[in-house]
């Protein structure tokens, strides 16, 4: 009876010791530490983490934090070195001996610091025992290798808080949404009250008992004369005040970090022969510097709830009209079908479903979900710096959680968003801003009598060739392609970065080329900057934990040059112009943009998708918006068109930056002033009637155009009397150019635009 406990002791000293850490590995100790994502400013953006921990310094941790701690978890704290001998006889006797609850519990700070460092890895008989003997050899071991301050900061960062949260200053992110040394004495409190059972004082799923719990863990500082008891019946009487982020799957710019873990992996793999260093990007704490700029992504994101919501429920009200509704219900049967579940469509189970007002679980059947989905109105917004790439501005989607696929990289038509790329290749080759272009109705035939429209269903007179595309004319830019031809515009829509193959057909100059927001940024920046492409950059340096600089973006990128420059400066001129009358002149009246700012709508076949494009000489901004099949969409252009339903997103965005003024003096940046001969080039009313002998030459022309696919001739008119009697230029032998414009023939400088 005797020999039996004694030996029973000894056994699980042995095997306790035997389990304990060496004096090296104690010293060497290191948590497993997120890596940190940051805007250009330096905020937070996001972590990347097996477990999401940010590991602090003593001099973070604010007096008040620390005086709750000890209050409540190891008053004697200071007194003992890693053993309370009162402590465990305090548990004996009333907590065994006597039953009594909420006697506390035996094990100090350096115990339960033990406990979170190196775990409890035995489970065989006798285990709870062993550990807790492992526990305190390896506090005392603790307490002797590191001082009173170093035991708590490492406690601080270990401890767990819940929800995948390790260590105080996540768990003062998650919870609060500040740094741990802003923390105020009552939610310091309810921090520390979480460490008797996080999941049951989880502010957030119990918050009456994160409540209590937080008073007990102010009274206990009060009895420890670390507050005086009015301050704390004051604390005691808040409420409870949570500023709940989870910013890594909720947070400003979920779509944008993940291709920052991607690219950062990326870096970090192509440094390992050079540095033969391996990192791990989930522990070993790097610091990775973004080009987003975090105060634009919120406005960008704002932009999207403002706007969103409001056309969200147009476009469902919308559809609950009877002919919408039979078509709707007929889409989702011929849905199912194809996804193969028209079996389980009847078939209800609480699914996560997407709302403005933040995304909910409910019980809906596999019908009614897919329903909801195809009515959803899908958008992306994108905002670069033209001239070194830089991201500023990434918005991939209405809400990542639920519909994670990336709306910025996604490739839908283009509409007339595409016409500046058509338009740049004619200005290229030497056609001025003041050639005029027939606006007559015309078919083409060998393609179901297909016509060309405008917008505005107007037909007659001239364009300009600046005025055709600051309204955006069909007809005119169908006559410019005729000229033009395919290869030309071909040769330059691939050398501008667009992916896309386009396909030779009449319809090619209204905008059904297809090509995602990216793309079109870096198109649109090379207007902006000169005619040089772009290479987009996100991320500007990777550092280590210790602050050492891992790799530095040089943004060195080599540019290649796609236009010429006085190209660019024309068109920047002709774009200002279609925001000041255009198309996008709801940028100046409606949302109050009123410096100088260049852009372009565009509008694919049945509004079904919306884009708009804007730009000064430092940022890009391009939206899009339509939902994810192209037969859901408005049914009219006061709805569904781009400058009702794209351009909103980027004319808020632009409000509030104007508004700004850092934002101001970064992004709006005056345009170069035209040269007085460029000045002169753009010298033209934008419409004008047709002359006496054009009206007569029209007469013998027919009103049908062929269509050959033949590389040699892409289009060609019928030829009239009069124009092979005194011949036309022909424009469709394009070969680009570097350098200046041509300056067109004689007979054109002397007796104006027009052949």
């Amino acid at each position: 009876m005797v020999l039996f406990p004694a030996a029973l002791v000894i056994a699980v000293f042995v095997k306790a010791h035997h389990m304990l850490p060496d004096k090296q590995e104690l010293l060497n100790y290191r948590n497993a530490t997120a890596s940190v994502i940051l805007s250009r400013e330096g905020e937070l953006l996001g972590k990347i983490f097996t477990e999401n921990r940010t590991n602090i310094e003593f001099g973070q941790l604010p007096v008040h934090l620390i005086h709750a701690l000890v209050a409540t978890e190891d008053v004697r704290f200071y007194e003992h070195r890693g053993i309370d001998i009162r402590g465990l006889l305090r548990v004996f006797f009333k907590t065994i001996l006597f039953n009594k609850e909420g006697s506390g519990g035996g094990s100090t700070i350096t115990q339960q610091l033990a406990k979170n460092m190196f775990g409890r890895n035995y489970s065989g008989p006798f285990a709870l025992l062993i550990n807790k003997t492992r526990e305190g050899l390896l506090a005392r071991r603790i307490e002797k290798l590191f001082s009173k301050e170093e035991i708590l900061t490492l406690y601080f960062n270990t401890v767990p808080f819940g929800e995948n949260v390790f260590g105080i200053e996540a768990a003062s992110r998650r919870y609060f949404n500040k740094r741990t040394e802003q923390l105020k004495i009552d939610e310091s409190a309810v921090l520390v009250g979480m460490l008797k059972a996080n999941h049951y004082y989880n502010p957030r799923l119990h918050p009456e008992n994160s409540k209590n719990r937080r008073n007990v863990v102010l009274s206990q500082m009060q009895k420890y004369k670390y507050l005086e008891p009015p301050e704390t019946d004051s604390l005691r009487k808040l409420p409870l005040r949570l500023n709940y982020t989870k910013i890594e799957s909720d947070g400003p710019a979920d779509y944008f970090l993940y291709h920052i873990k991607n690219e950062a992996r990326l870096i970090l793999r192509n440094l390992q022969p050079s540095t033969g260093k391996e990192w791990n990007l989930e522990e070993d704490g790097l610091v990775i510097t973004t080009t987003l700029d975090l105060k634009l992504q919120n406005y960008a994101n704002k932009a999207f709830h403002d706007h969103l919501s409001v056309m969200q429920k147009r476009l469902n009200d919308q559809y609950k009209r009877a002919g919408e509704r039979k078509f709707l219900n007929n889409l989702v049967k011929s849905e199912l079908n194809k996804l193969k579940l028209a079996d389980k469509a009847g078939e209800v189970d609480s699914r996560l479903v997407f709302s403005w007002s933040g995304p909910y679980y409910d019980s809906i059947s596999v019908a009614d979900s897919l329903k909801s989905a195809i009515q959803l109105l899908h958008a992306g917004l994108l905002a670069i710096d033209p001239i070194t790439g830089a991201v500023r501005a990434w918005v991939g989607g209405i809400d990542f959680e639920t519909m994670p696929y990336d709306q910025v990289l996604a490739r839908r038509q283009l509409g007339s968003a595409f016409k500046p790329m058509l338009y740049s290749v004619a200005l290229e080759d030497g056609m001025e801003p003041c050639y005029y272009l027939d606006n007559d109705s015309i078919g083409v035939s060998g393609y179901e009598e297909w016509v060309p429209e405008n917008f505005d269903q107007t037909y007659g007179g001239k364009y300009s060739l600046a005025g055709a595309l600051v309204h955006s004319m069909n007809i005119p830019s169908f006559n410019l392609f005729l000229k033009v031809g395919f290869d030309n515009l071909d040769y330059l829509w691939r050398n501008m970065g667009f992916s896309f193959f386009m396909d030779n057909t009449p319809a090619l100059a209204m905008g059904t080329a297809e090509a995602s927001i990216l793309e079109l940024a870096v198109a649109y920046a090379s207007f902006s900057n000169g005619g040089f492409r772009i290479t987009p950059q996100k991320i500007v340096s990777i550092n280590g934990p210790d602050g050492t600089v891992i790799w530095k973006n040089e943004f060195h990128d080599a540019r290649v040059n796609v236009l010429s420059e006085s190209t660019c400066q024309l068109m920047n001129a002709i774009l200002q112009k279609a925001v000041r009358e255009g198309t996008g002149s709801a940028l100046r009246t409606k949302y109050g943009v009123t410096v100088p700012v260049a852009g372009k709508t565009g509008t694919s076949q049945e509004y079904a998708d919306a884009w708009f494009a804007a730009y000064t000489p430092a940022l890009v901004v391009i939206s899009r918006v339509g939902a994810s099949l192209p037969s859901v969409h408005f049914a009219t252009g006061s709805n569904g068109s781009g400058s009702r339903l794209a351009l909103p997103l980027v004319g808020m965005t632009l409000r509030w930056i104007q508004a700004d003024p850092d934002l101001r003096r970064q992004y709006i940046v005056p345009f170069p002033e035209l040269s007085p001969e460029m000045a002169r080039e753009l010298d033209c009313p934008d419409y004008r009637e047709k002359r006496f002998f054009e009206n007569l030459i029209d007469i013998f022309n027919d009103d049908k155009m062929t269509f050959d696919r033949e590389p040699e001739r892409t289009y060609h008119n019928k030829e009239s009397f009069f124009e092979r009697v005194f011949g036309r230029k022909d424009t469709t032998g394009y070969k680009k150019k570097s350098g200046t414009r041509k300056k067109g023939s004689f007979f054109k400088r002397l007796f104006g635009t027009q052949e």
